[in-house]
């Protein structure tokens, strides 16, 4: 028994000191763990959607649509820090981002896109960035006014009907949002592809509020989704996602998941 004793206080003796070593040389890992495919941000500059909560939950439960995790963040540091581990950046509504955004994150994001990033940009994604010029010309265009709840009759573009994110509902059909007017069309603008456009003469395109404060219809052209490969990524912005009602319908489900995944280049 004395022995056994002996050799246990031995080996006790000698293990302690490599443990304590062991301890206190080890560094806590503090990378990202379990990270997605998929980065909705949803900060905002100006004006904030009270929906946008909602569709960043709507968003996030497309995970198995995708086959990819979907995250969120309104934290503008994330564009700077993890946003090189994602393959697609879904702007949810995110307005004026210059305002939120400092220097080196917008830069952060332009790197990114240019080394082959995604960008899924939803509804008021493109109201009032024209003081980020780089992300201005990569949407082609800023906002003006927008209409009410309304249905509308969309139209797809011929050349896009087979596209993955329109593909199967004809050549027109009968859909209800709030349908934004921009500044201009990005109709013929070099690296742009229209996908869809929006019959002004079905519903009433400029809502009360902006009647009385310069509020104009497009017209005839009025693209509503497209796409755009300049830069070295991939961009693609639709009228849809205002709020969840836009959204969960069977084209409009078919439309985002789409969208993402083309954006994330499968």
């Amino acid at each position: 028994m004395p022995r056994l004793l002996l050799t246990l206080l031995l080996l006790t003796t000698l293990l302690l000191p490599a443990c304590s070593t062991t301890s206190k040389s080890a560094k806590p890992d503090r990378s990202p763990k379990n990270i997605g495919s998929v980065l909705v941000f949803s900060g905002t500059g100006w004006y904030r959607h009270p929906e946008v909560p909602a569709v960043n939950g709507w968003l996030s439960r497309l995970a198995d649509d995708l086959g990819m995790q979907v995250d969120v963040s309104e934290t503008p540091r994330d564009l700077e820090k993890i946003l090189p581990k994602y393959k697609v950046l879904v702007l949810n509504n995110a307005n004026q981002l210059d305002k939120l955004l400092t220097d080196k994150q917008r830069a952060a994001v332009e790197k990114w896109y240019a080394n082959g990033g995604g960008i899924v940009a939803l509804h008021a994604a493109l109201v009032r960035q024209t003081g980020w010029k780089w992300l201005n010309e990569l949407g082609g265009c800023d906002f003006n006014s927008d209409s009410e709840f309304l249905e509308a009759r969309v139209v797809v573009d011929p050349a896009a009907i087979n596209h993955p994110t329109v593909k199967g509902h004809g050549p027109s059909f009968k859909y209800t949002a709030d349908w934004t007017n921009h500044d201009r069309s990005v109709t013929g603008l070099k690296g742009f592809k229209v996908l869809l456009r929006v019959d002004e003469s079905s519903y009433e395109p400029v809502r009360n509020y902006f009647k009385t404060r310069g509020g104009k219809a497009m017209g005839k052209d009025h693209p509503i989704a497209w796409l755009h490969t300049n830069g070295g990524g991939k961009f693609f912005y639709t009228e849809l996602g205002h709020d969840v009602r836009s959204l969960n319908t069977p084209f409009g489900r078919q439309h985002i998941t789409q969208a993402i995944l083309w954006a994330a280049g499968k």
